[in-house]
């Protein structure tokens, strides 16, 4: 079975696969400072502790062994400034991508960086024919990735709201790997 790297420098940033034995305390605390940030928009920040995070490590070391699942801190300069994700929807083919910034971080370009490094990775994989990004219709920022990669909306997926922020309905962009026909047609 073939992952993609652990370890992945992109525009001056690392993404490293999260180590759960050596990663609660700086993973507690850039969630610690970016509780207020991100509470608009992910509702499991209401729940967030030092057990949750435990658990989110133990959970991506697991997902990352099983291949359902690659989680990365994102790191600038040696500090974390955020986290990015990919995880399986469907066998084999289709993967859904997230990604969160440290409040100081926003604003610089560092999620689609981070994210754009992410989809090569996963278009270097044999098998994937497309990656999609999903955000609530009321989260503008997190549309400004998909469109500077390229990405195309291709339609929304109702959902529950999990923070009064949210209107409960996600954009779903998709972004095909290159040389996939999306006509039919046989690529060459």
């Amino acid at each position: 079975m073939e992952r993609p790297r652990q370890f992945i420098e992109c525009g001056g940033l690392v993404l490293r696969r999260w180590r759960p034995q050596d990663d609660f305390a700086p993973a507690f605390r850039l969630i610690e400072e970016s509780v207020d940030h991100l509470r608009p928009w992910m509702g499991w920040v209401a729940r967030h502790g030092e057990e949750t995070t435990r658990d989110f490590l133990a959970k991506a070391e697991s997902k990352w062994a099983a291949d359902e699942a690659y989680n990365y801190a994102i790191s600038e300069a040696g500090t974390l400034v955020g986290m990015c994700q990919t995880y399986r929807v469907e066998a084999p083919a289709r993967w859904r991508m997230g990604y969160w910034l440290h409040p100081a971080a926003t604003g610089r370009g560092i999620a689609t960086r981070a994210t754009a490094a992410l989809v090569a990775e996963m278009f270097a994989l044999p098998g994937v024919e497309y990656v999609e990004i999903t955000h609530d219709l009321a989260n503008t920022a997190s549309a400004r990735v998909p469109r500077r990669l390229g990405f195309t909306e291709i339609g929304h997926e109702r959902t529950l709201p999990e923070t009064p922020s949210l209107v409960g309905v996600d954009v779903v962009w998709r972004l095909d790997r290159p040389g996939t026909p999306t006509d039919g047609a046989t690529a060459r």
